[in-house]
């Protein structure tokens, strides 16, 4: 492999690692520039989507290369990108040398992501929150945290697309929360809506309308359809279950 195709590469794995857990395109497509830079790769093109990444180096060299990705299932890991974003910063800055930053790139690759106690934590006190913010009792807010568990253990544990996800997970939530509401008096508007917020797109959809204002009209109409698909998915969810429940589909 002769150093441009190398340099191009690991450029190149970088944003890829980005775009997977979370990055938004301008920021990735800015790494890989200003990595490139640093390296003193004059003549390349980038060219990133929510889904691809295309990258070229010395079109016109003997060294000319090109390189395409396709990003599958992205996932949001806020630590990662914070790792990422400081090599980047270090190869700028101290001019890293490219197996260097292949193998602080291997490692950040390794980093765990939450464990399953974690999740369910977390979600469980972001959904007794929610329910909280949104008008309900303290007694609707810890129905909310036990739910929010459940919809932590079903979140990590579901590995179906994140349509079937969502649907289930909406679902999920509509009738544990029509349990719960037949033993303790509960608002079991607010516990749906604080327990169905980890399903809610809120990342997709804020990141849909800062691709927008950057003029990249094609990712940030991606996201925002991802967003609308997915809040149509999470109330065909719900909106079953309480069919159901009132003989709708008599």
């Amino acid at each position: 492999m002769n150093e441009t195709k190398k340099k191009l590469k690991c450029a190149v794995d970088i944003g890829e690692a980005l775009l997977m857990n979370g990055g938004e395109i301008y920021r990735v497509e800015e790494t890989i520039n200003h990595i490139l830079e640093a390296w003193q790769i004059e003549n390349y093109d980038v060219y990133v989507l929510s889904n691809g990444l295309f990258a070229s180096a010395n079109e016109t060299a003997e060294d000319a290369c090109s390189i395409v990705r396709h990003i599958v299932n992205p996932q949001v890991h806020l630590g990662r990108i914070a790792e990422l974003n400081q090599l980047s910063r270090e190869i700028c800055k101290s001019k890293m040398s490219v197996d260097a930053a292949n193998e602080c790139l291997e490692s950040i690759k390794k980093m765990s992501s939450h464990s399953l106690m974690e999740t369910m934590i977390v979600c469980g006190l972001g959904t007794g929150c929610f329910t909280y913010i949104f008008g309900g009792t303290l007694q609707d807010s810890i129905i909310s945290f036990i739910i929010g568990i459940f919809i932590g253990l079903f979140l990590y544990k579901n590995h179906a697309s994140r349509f079937i996800k969502n649907i289930f997970g909406g679902f999920i939530a509509a009738v544990l929360a029509s349990l719960f509401s037949m033993m303790v008096p509960i608002h079991i508007d607010k516990v749906i809506i604080g327990d169905i917020m980890p399903l809610v797109p809120g990342i997709a959809f804020t990141t849909g309308v800062r691709d927008l204002f950057h003029e990249d009209y094609l990712s940030g109409a991606i996201h925002i359809l991802d967003a609308i698909l997915t809040g149509i998915c999470i109330a065909v969810g719900v909106g079953t279950f309480l069919l159901i429940m009132n003989g709708g589909f008599k």
